[in-house]
């Protein structure tokens, strides 16, 4: 007798990762053993790290480690609640004071991750009969926010631009009824394709027809910029973005995230961000890590002018050596390698040779479209980039990835 449909079926039929990992290739979850620098242990092994977000090298930085270990002896290792209730530390407050004046808006919120911080702004936002119009190459967690957004208010419209169009984004606004409200929501660089938003006519058009402009700078703030203070700085001013969101995850060697604008929107995201009011606040570690970082970040311009030297050597050497690598205009350069396996097979020869690079398939991207994603730290040294250049065109050039 047939048995009754399980809520597991899905599970028991899903064998691609058990498949790839009987076959010997499959290249996820591999469990960091030690850090250091620009290199890692993983599985014994010691590789050179060229797949990490830690864009400054700030994650390992000593001054950083000890700032956390100070916050763990002061005040433990966890908040035990929401920021509403017990959660709110006198060290959120003194980040959140620094945040203003980095992001150069009125008002920041600290939530406990990066995507809660956009699933939570961008949910509390946007209401019943509002409008979100979204970059087509979004992260997921903006994405996530605005679904989270239609959820609760039911009849949120939703609209989507080509990557980076803003031809298409006028003529998604120019679409709006007159006086009914609209958010504009976009990446600052997009973690995939590494290039950057063409931030001033985003605005431009935001103005024109009434809209507000949410600006993800997760890729951006540490990376663009004189100072490292993202993608309005790299355009000549704060007042490009009216809503400013951050993770602490990558440039600032910690985790969480934060939102920055105008103090009453602030203030309003506090009362209604779910993922902020349900959740426990961000532990006192990695504020103070974060704080940490930012110091330095501001005492040590040198961090992300030697990034942005590194990007422009490395978007030129992969060039030079006959690689697609799209648009990208940033530390973050795919490489585009077109199928499942070849991704796969430059990924393995990479990883062998001791480079530890992202390799990213469908879902993540289109069939067509596979690619390894590199992503560059202030830290590495010229001799480790052009070893990485050379093995990387190497074994493309055995695979026919480049001619």
């Amino acid at each position: 007798m047939p048995q009754d449909p399980s809520i597991y079926d899905k599970c028991h039929a899903y064998d691609h990762p058990e498949r790839a990992r009987e076959e010997g290739w499959y290249p996820y979850f591999r469990p960091i053993e030690k850090a250091e620098g620009s290199h890692v242990i993983i599985e014994g092994k010691e590789l050179m790290m060229f797949g990490s977000n830690n864009y400054l090298g700030l994650a390992l930085d000593e001054r950083v480690r000890e700032a956390a270990i100070k916050a763990i002896r002061d005040y433990g290792t966890s908040c035990s609640g929401s920021r509403f209730m017990n959660g709110t530390l006198d060290l959120h407050e003194e980040l959140e004071e620094k945040l203003v004046e980095f992001s150069g808006q009125e008002a920041a919120l600290s939530f406990t991750t990066g995507y809660q911080a956009n699933l939570g702004t961008i949910s509390a936002m946007v209401g019943r009969g509002e409008h979100v119009i979204s970059d087509k190459l979004n992260h997921a967690s903006i994405m996530d926010g605005i679904f989270m957004a239609k959820g609760f208010a039911g009849d949120v419209k939703f609209h989507r631009y080509k990557h980076n169009d803003m031809e298409e984004l006028e003529a998604r606004l120019k679409g709006i009824p007159s006086g009914e409200p609209a958010l504009i929501v976009t990446d600052g660089v997009f973690s995939m394709e590494g290039d950057i938003v063409r931030l001033p006519e985003a605005k431009a058009l935001a103005e024109k027809y009434g809209a507000a402009l949410y600006l993800d700078e997760a890729h951006a703030m540490g990376v663009l910029g004189a100072t490292g203070k993202g993608t309005t700085e790299h355009f000549g001013s704060p007042a490009l973005a009216d809503i400013v969101m951050c993770t602490f995850s990558k440039s600032f060697g910690s985790i969480g995230g934060f939102v920055a604008g105008p103090a009453r929107v602030i203030d309003y995201i506090k009362h209604f961000a779910r993922p902020l009011m349900f959740s426990a606040s961000m532990p006192p570690a990695n504020v103070a890590s974060a704080l940490a970082s930012i110091r330095i970040m501001e005492d040590e311009p040198w961090r992300v002018h030697r990034l942005q030297e590194i990007a422009k050597k490395m978007i030129t050497g992969f060039k030079d050596r006959g690689f697609n690598i799209g648009t990208t205009e940033t530390p973050i350069i795919p490489l585009i390698t077109g199928t499942l396996e070849k991704t796969i097979a430059f990924w393995t020869a990479l990883f062998n040779r001791g480079f530890y690079t992202n390799p990213v398939i469908p879902p993540g991207v289109a069939p067509n479209r596979c690619l390894i994603r590199t992503s560059f730290m202030a830290t590495h040294k010229d001799d480790e980039l052009e070893a990485f250049l050379d093995t990387a065109s190497e074994e493309a050039g055995k695979l026919g990835i480049i001619g």
